[in-house]
């Protein structure tokens, strides 16, 4: 949905009741009070005129008359009347606002506060039963890490962070200009443009020994591109695919920006990573990028799709060069 949209659809909910109580209302009048034109009041009154309930009958849709210049509606009673909330909606709702306060460096945490305070008087029993639940967010890293990160990218400042690379058992010291802080599963990561690599990277805040906002500009470069969200790991599960690949040392930083879960040293600066991931869909493209710094071990069939894929690319080449 569209920010004009979601703008559209917030008006026409909010008009419904107060046409409502308002019939004969002027077309000049109501325009005035949503702020918006004659012509697109008209314009929302022809889209109310088809909305209703479910089944899309005559009897289910709004009714809808300006013609006379003054606005009158209709069968509309069951959208205008207030939002009721089931026991256990209020109570999973509760459950979610008061996980959602523990996620550190919160920007918005007044209106959380305020919006808890208000469901809570009026959930009744629900805020009781809401109350004995307890959920927690993964503490992975320290409080003040995410918060750091999460002020870095408000103020758009660049970080210098002491991260460890378990791999090579060494800590690094990197300045990075942050382009988002994200949680998956009980692990927190930082994304963003590290001055060490010059590219964009991901690091597990737990990882971070120490960090730093420094007073410096930290917008990322144009080519700062986040990664793709088809490219993201999740949770283990039993379902997930385990992938085996050797990293050349060009592409040792995948060993980093992928969550992983076991890293073997093949000398001459060569790893070998197995990770785990939903699907496996975007392994051959990595590996396509990144040429032959990447090679796939296991599973044998998708090293055999990869395979298959680079062949055809090449062919595909072949026949469009001009001394092909």
């Amino acid at each position: 949905m569209t920010a004009a949209s979601a703008e559209r659809l917030s008006r026409l909910l909010a008009m419904v009741p107060w046409l409502l109580t308002r019939q004969g209302v002027g077309l000049r009048e109501a325009a005035r009070h949503f702020g918006i034109s004659e012509t697109q009041l008209v314009k929302d009154l022809e889209l109310l005129f088809v909305c209703g309930t479910p089944g899309h009958l005559p009897d289910d849709l709004i009714e809808a008359d300006w013609e006379s210049g003054q606005v009158y509606l209709g069968n509309a009673d069951a959208i205008a009347r207030p939002l009721r909330l089931s026991v256990d909606e209020a109570v999973a709702l509760l459950a979610g606002l008061r996980t959602l306060a523990q996620v550190p460096g919160l920007h918005e945490r007044s209106a959380l506060d305020s919006a808890l305070s208000k469901l809570s008087a009026a959930a009744g029993d629900a805020a009781t039963a809401a109350s004995a639940l307890s959920a927690t967010l993964g503490r992975g890293a320290q409080e003040h890490v995410v918060a750091s990160a999460r002020e870095a990218i408000r103020r758009r400042r660049r970080l210098h962070v002491r991260y460890l690379v378990p791999s090579r058992d060494e800590a690094t010291e990197r300045d990075v200009d942050p382009m988002r802080v994200l949680n998956t599963g009980d692990r927190w990561y930082l994304e963003g443009w590290c001055h060490r690599a010059e590219a964009v990277r991901l690091f597990r805040l737990d990882r971070i020994v120490r960090i730093e906002v420094l007073d410096v500009d930290g917008t990322p470069p144009p080519d700062a591109v986040r990664r793709d969200a088809d490219e993201r790991l999740f949770t283990p599960s039993p379902e997930d695919v385990v992938v085996t690949v050797d990293l050349e040392p060009a592409a040792g930083w995948v060993a980093t920006y992928y969550p992983v879960e076991h890293v073997t040293e093949l000398g001459d600066g060569r790893l070998r990573v197995t990770l785990r991931a939903a699907s496996a869909d975007w392994v051959p493209r990595l590996a396509l990028r990144m040429g032959g710094d990447l090679r796939v071990v296991t599973p044998s069939a998708l090293a055999d799709q990869v395979r298959a894929r680079a062949e055809a690319a090449l062919a595909a080449y072949a026949e469009a060069s001009p001394n092909g």
